[in-house]
């Protein structure tokens, strides 16, 4: 019925070998599977569950945001009132705009600064993994690590032929391609804490070198905070390493698991977006008020953590933070 019996391929087992755990809850820390076996989850869906599983003060709001009802595809106070709190949370964020997915936030982000910039080339590291749009599937992360694939079949040469490909922690290779291709380059996208092929912690050096770099030849800078944003710390990998990027990526961490995801920056680059300006990226039916007032729930309860400790909280106890 599903291809390899998975939606994701990472998820099939086979780098690791043994068969796929098909869970059936979750509860604060831990999981449990489909033949009652519990276990200490370190997974976190993949992040965002900083709160834990089926956090009470979450499943309260969602269940009250339900009954007023699941979809309206119009406007809602409950989805300013989440961007208000992303802007204050997040360094160089002025202005935000909801997507669907991490995928989604990063080729919308993308659209933006070649738009902002007028310029096509895109430079990503090897090893970071930025959702799977054809252009950046390039030596990337994630389960292409673990197939050793550098990229995937049905993605065109053209495609990827405005994508340069730099190792990471190299400041010679750096410095090579912007003499060099400089004045051709839009924005530089990196994790800056890879985490989709290992854990990869970069220097704040080599991350201060990014910003210098993508100043000097007006390329824009963005952070791909799909996993490490308002995790590291209330204001991510900007406010841990103090360096501000001029476009950031959310995933579902903004949602407590549920499938949201935004992009953000300064507002004179976010005013290239329709309806304002004429980058065009459509909203269909992100304004969902049950997920808006879930996400300002798990926002409230782990408000208190400004330096990543609510999840560490969440894994010591059984009742999330």
């Amino acid at each position: 019925m599903i291809p390899g019996g998975v939606n994701s391929p990472v998820r099939a087992f086979r780098a690791v070998g043994g068969t796929p755990l098909f869970i059936a809850r979750g509860a604060g820390a831990q999981v449990f599977d489909a033949d009652g076996r519990a276990y200490l989850d370190l997974v976190g869906s993949w992040g965002p569950l900083i709160a834990g599983h089926a956090h009470p003060a979450v499943l309260a709001a969602v269940t009250e945001a339900l009954a007023r009802g699941m979809t309206f595809g119009a406007p809602c106070a409950a989805e300013v009132e989440l961007a208000e709190q992303v802007v204050a949370w997040y360094p160089s964020a002025e202005q935000v705009r909801f997507v669907s997915s991490g995928t989604e936030a990063v080729m919308s982000a993308i659209r933006v600064a070649r738009a902002f910039t007028g310029r096509d080339l895109i430079v990503k590291f090897a090893g970071c993994y930025h959702g799977h749009a054809d252009h950046l599937l390039v030596a990337a992360g994630s389960g292409l690590a673990t197939f050793g694939r550098p990229s995937s079949a049905g993605v065109p040469e053209a495609f990827t032929a405005c994508t340069r490909v730099l190792p990471l922690d190299d400041e010679a290779a750096l410095e090579e391609l912007f003499q060099r291709e400089g004045a051709r380059i839009a924005a530089l996208i990196i994790e800056p804490l890879p985490a989709n092929h290992g854990l990869l912690p970069q220097r704040r050096e080599f991350l201060t070198r990014l910003r210098e770099l993508t100043s000097a030849h007006g390329a824009l800078l963005i952070f791909d905070e799909v996993i490490s944003g308002f995790r590291l710390a209330r204001g991510g990998a900007a406010q841990l390493f103090g360096i501000a990027p001029d476009l950031a990526t959310f995933g579902k961490v903004i949602g407590g698991g549920m499938p949201v995801g935004a992009f953000g920056g300064a507002r004179r680059i976010m005013a290239r977006l329709a309806p304002d300006g004429d980058t065009y990226r459509p909203a269909r039916c992100r304004g969902t008020r049950w997920r808006w007032r879930r996400d300002l729930r798990r926002c409230s309860c782990c408000s208190a953590s400004r330096d990543g400790s609510a999840w560490r909280r969440s894994a010591r106890s059984s009742s999330g933070c």
